[in-house]
């Protein structure tokens, strides 16, 4: 099992905390093996739209696999914000030191700056709190005008709705593009990722437009990426012709054929495999190349 644990401060967002719980929780409805935990410093907290909420207050043991998320809370500054205990900043810290994924939401990346995960590492948080964090954590590299931020396993995101866009990418960077694409779809959101982040995945860059048409044509495409999808088979599936479907998704995608669309999720989770260790022939085959010439020539190809 693979637990994911939400570190509740006072005054959490329950956007925050609902979010990407309800992501994960959405996940393990589709067969994957995610647990949620939630912990905090005092048995009961008030969120700051006044529901209380209870946690426990002892961490369970965590394995690499698991994932430890603090969302954020409402506080007019940073430095007006809760200070995490001695006990929950070490937990912090030891979860990484061992390989976990620490993220936060919006204000929750102070609380990754007070044990120490920011310093030396790309970050972001809500735009009103940005110029604050990048001076109370100097040493870390606040980035601006994206809606989330991943590196070494320290992954933040500006704020409220867009946490959910990170558990959908932490979703997509763990199981693949089409497990990610179910869970938005589940969650009637075709989420927005900004095009100038490079974690941003096709899967959801596509997304921001309103044609269900294209929609139930790139749930099929996300599904099943790996076989072979003619186009007859696409439209029959849509109930549209070859050709309407050809300029619908065109139109919809920013100029994308839905084979280009196939290639291009192949492509990102064959890049994502080959990041894992992967050879390149072992990936092309995972992701449904017949051999590795075709990804060579995709990986090649100018963005």
């Amino acid at each position: 099992m693979t637990r994911v644990v939400f570190v509740l401060l006072p005054g959490v967002h329950l956007l925050d905390l609902a979010g990407p719980a309800q992501a994960f929780s959405t996940a393990a409805g589709f067969g994957q093996p995610y647990v949620l935990d939630y912990v905090a410093e005092e048995p009961q907290i008030r969120s700051a739209q006044g529901l209380p909420l209870t946690a426990r207050t002892t961490w369970p043991d965590l394995t690499p696999g698991d994932l430890v998320v603090v969302p954020g809370w409402s506080a007019p500054t940073l430095s007006g914000g809760p200070r995490i205990g001695p006990e929950t900043a070490g937990r912090l810290r030891a979860h990484h030191t061992g390989g976990g994924t620490v993220a936060s939401v919006c204000a929750g990346a102070d609380a990754l700056g007070q044990a120490g995960l920011l310093d030396g590492r790309r970050c972001t948080t809500h735009h009103q709190l940005q110029d604050e964090l990048a001076a109370r954590h100097p040493r870390a590299t606040v980035v601006r005008d994206v809606l989330f931020s991943a590196d070494d396993r320290i992954v933040t995101s500006a704020g409220i709705a867009s946490g959910i866009d990170l558990a959908l990418h932490l979703l997509a960077a763990r199981h693949g593009p089409a497990l990610a694409a179910r869970v938005a779809r589940e969650m009637v959101i075709y989420a927005r990722r900004n095009g100038n982040e490079p974690q941003a995945s096709a899967m959801l860059r596509h997304r921001s437009h309103v044609d269900d048409t294209v929609h139930r044509t790139q749930d099929l495409i996300d599904t099943h990426y790996a076989e072979p999808l003619p186009l007859t088979r696409l439209a029959a599936h849509a109930g549209v012709s070859a050709r309407t479907l050809t300029r619908q998704f065109s139109r919809a995608t920013g100029g994308l054929t839905p084979l280009r669309y196939q290639q291009t999720l192949r492509l990102e989770r064959a890049e994502h495999l080959i990041g894992q260790g992967a050879t390149t022939e072992s990936a092309a085959r995972q992701v449904g190349f017949e051999d590795a010439r075709m990804l060579r020539r995709l990986r090649s190809r100018p963005s």
